[in-house]
């Protein structure tokens, strides 16, 4: 497990976040929503989460089980984030990984996981 630290944020740079991540243990998924959002994500603790500007300038999309809080920047639509939790209940945050600065996830080895499936 190799935790490093990490800015993003959306592409207007409106929304910016600082988290502490893995980026061994990335998921893609082909749900309606990932599929259409080419996201590549990673899982953190609430904790290791840091939203640092545009919280006034997110929207929240919720769909299906209406459990995990999508958050987008109401100005360049991008989703760099999303609020949930475990099956324990530990507050966690799925992170975009292509809002990641300096990071290129296509040079990432991801799990996939089935969410049209699930």
């Amino acid at each position: 497990m190799s935790t490093k630290h990490y800015r993003g944020g959306c592409q207007c740079g409106a929304v910016t976040f600082e988290a502490d991540a893995d980026l061994d243990q990335t998921v893609t998924c082909n749900c309606s929503r990932c599929q259409r959002l080419g996201a590549v994500l990673t899982f953190v603790p609430r904790d290791a989460f840091s939203l640092k500007t545009g919280a006034e300038n997110l929207s929240e999309y919720l769909f299906n089980s209406k459990k995990i809080h999508h958050q987008f920047c109401k100005t360049c639509g991008i989703q760099s984030f999303s609020y949930g939790s475990k099956p324990d209940g530990s507050e966690m945050v799925a992170l975009n990984v292509n809002c990641l600065e300096g990071v290129d996830p296509r040079e990432l080895q991801s799990y996939h996981h089935d969410g049209a499936a699930a």
